[in-house]
């Protein structure tokens, strides 16, 4: 019996590290048609008494504005073009603040890798085996996919309000004009309100979202982004 359960968990694994690493050879070039969260989203609409639908439209790296993949950068992950996958360096940081700071609110250190492991093939959740996951997801894209890629998918499913996903959806919904003619301002703010974009709007900027916005056009200009 305890042999027949090892076969079974054996095959589980197996099956697990090969449709996983189809999915991301897939959308590597196919973008995605719907995510996890995209979907827990309607559900968790539907248990509180809302219906919330999903407004989602991909658009290719080549028809977003640069000044939006600078923004997130600029806003989300400074090091971006220089880790591969976690940055380590903001993982110590994080801890030390944390350990300093306890009772306070927890700094982390999710890089756009990271977060774009999470929306695209998981969900969003503290436990140890979701954060395993999202380590093992972050490594498998950052190898397959390589940095413009991971950019390009994380602008197009990131969430930016009640069932609005990606940069498209976003900039029509809040600025009305496609994604590839979002001026600097227009950029900073989507990229100001990522942290928590069900209590920030780019429509009504609240005074820390602008000073979010001040602090990501300054960082603009230095930033990388892939070519």
């Amino acid at each position: 019996m305890i042999r027949r359960l090892f076969k079974i968990l054996f095959w589980c694994v197996v099956s697990f590290f090969i449709y996983s690493i189809l999915i991301v050879v897939l959308y590597k070039f196919v973008s995605p048609p719907v995510t996890p969260v995209m979907i827990i989203r309607v559900f968790e609409g539907l248990y509180e008494g809302k219906l919330v639908g999903i407004t989602y439209t991909w658009k290719s790296y080549n028809d977003i504005s640069p000044n939006m993949f600078r923004a997130v950068i600029s806003g989300e992950d400074a090091r971006f073009m220089r880790h591969e996958g976690i940055d380590w360096k903001a993982v110590r940081t994080a801890q030390r603040y944390n350990e300093i700071h306890k009772g306070k609110k927890k700094h982390g250190a999710s890089t756009i890798t990271m977060q774009t492991a999470k929306n695209a093939f998981l969900w969003h959740g503290r436990n140890y085996v979701r954060k395993g996951l999202e380590v093992y997801f972050t490594y498998l894209i950052e190898f397959v996919w390589g940095k413009k890629r991971i950019a390009e998918v994380y602008v197009n499913i990131v969430e930016f309000g009640d069932g609005i996903y990606g940069v498209e959806s976003a900039s029509q919904e809040f600025f009305k004009k496609p994604a590839k003619d979002l001026t600097r301002r227009q950029a900073a703010l989507l990229a100001a309100v990522l942290p928590n974009p069900h209590r920030w709007s780019p429509a009504g900027p609240s005074k820390f979202i602008e000073s979010r916005v001040k602090f990501i056009q300054g960082r603009m200009n230095s930033v990388q982004i892939p070519k």
